[in-house]
């Protein structure tokens, strides 16, 4: 087990059980590996911690909880950056912004996809769409 002192406190972790993102996020492209952290709250929510940069972590939750028709599929490409088959399980993933004004946003037009066999991750920008960004939740 290794330690990191992050805004959450001191954090312990297994180097072996990190999400991996092996091209970094989309404007990131250094912070390649993360701690998953539940919310202390039950909800839908979780967060990612930088183990690369303790002072960056990201809410994230499954975009379907909130957009029953929102659906994204990995391409060739991407599934042999997460090294797993067409079989492979891989899930969708949105990040959450939470501004002052507590008005929630999801990023819909730049999903994660995670694929839990390999634990590895990749941020994709879906285009010709139109998704947002910051697209508010629904009513």
């Amino acid at each position: 087990m290794k330690k990191l002192n992050t805004r959450f406190g001191t954090i312990e972790y297994d180097p072996e059980k990190l999400l991996h993102f092996p091209a970094g996020l989309i404007g990131l492209p250094t912070l390649h590996d993360f701690v998953v952290i539940p919310n202390k709250k039950e909800g839908p929510l979780f967060w990612i911690q930088s183990v690369d940069d303790p002072e960056m972590a990201f809410v994230l939750t499954d975009p379907t909880n909130f957009f029953l028709t929102y659906k994204v599929a990995p391409d060739e490409s991407e599934r042999n950056t997460l090294r797993i088959g067409e079989e492979d399980d891989c899930f969708v993933l949105s990040v959450v912004t939470v501004p002052a004004d507590q008005k929630i946003t999801l990023n819909l037009a730049a999903p994660i996809l995670y694929a839990p066999k390999t634990n590895r991750a990749i941020q994709i920008i879906l285009e010709g769409t139109d998704f947002k960004t910051k697209t508010p939740l629904p009513e």
